[in-house]
């Protein structure tokens, strides 16, 4: 069975070298390409395809919220991440939004192939220094609530329901300044470097339920 593919980068250079790849395999078609998370959640449900190389950091929509949204959406369609980054802060929230597999562009092509069948059969396939982080995440302690502040953990909540900092400080009584200032310490704490890993690392370790 010929495997449908959504190529999704935004830059073009890339998506051609990718499109390059396995144009010239029958096994393989590329159906379509996508220049931001937005457009390959569209493009993957108007065009029924079984596996999107998706890129992470794209404008107008990030690959993370794109991969929730096709878990959503299009469950059948398997996501194999492609991009250049693997800290915990791109890998965690890839995978909890659902990603079937996750590599670095810099894998060689016959692997990036085996990836590819293997997530189209929903197999997780994850580059090595992926599967040593999470592997390093697992054998982590879980972090004790005790090592967030109360109010630390009240601007945690406010930020895992999709509130703004203006909006959090508005809530909480004190000034977006102040927010920021919580938000970097629990940053420290849980060891992740934006909010959604943080969120992903609160669940995680049983701070949020």
């Amino acid at each position: 069975m010929t495997i449908r593919l959504l190529v999704a980068d935004d830059h073009p250079v890339v998506r051609d070298g990718l499109r390059g790849v396995f144009d010239g395999d029958p096994d393989f078609e590329v159906a379509g390409e996508a220049a931001d998370g937005a457009e390959a959640v569209d493009r993957a449900l108007a065009l029924g395809v079984d596996v999107v190389l998706m890129d992470l950091r794209m404008p107008r929509m990030g690959g993370v919220e794109a991969i929730g949204l096709l878990r959503e959406r299009a469950p059948a369609v398997h996501v194999l991440v492609l991009t250049t980054y693997d800290s915990d802060a791109d890998v965690l929230p890839a995978i909890e939004a659902g990603a079937t597999g996750y590599l670095l562009k810099d894998a060689p092509r016959d692997e990036l192939v085996r990836a590819v069948r293997a997530a189209h059969q929903g197999h997780p396939v994850l580059a090595p220094t992926v599967a040593q982080k999470l592997i390093g995440r697992v054998r982590e302690p879980a972090t004790p609530a005790g090592t967030l502040t109360d109010r630390e953990l009240e601007v945690l909540r406010l930020v895992a329901a999709g509130t703004t900092n203006r909006e959090a400080a508005r809530q909480l009584f004190i000034s977006e300044a102040t927010v920021k200032t919580h938000l970097l310490h629990l940053y420290a704490k849980l060891g992740v470097r934006d909010r959604a890993a943080a969120v992903a690392a609160a669940y995680r370790t049983g701070l949020l339920s």
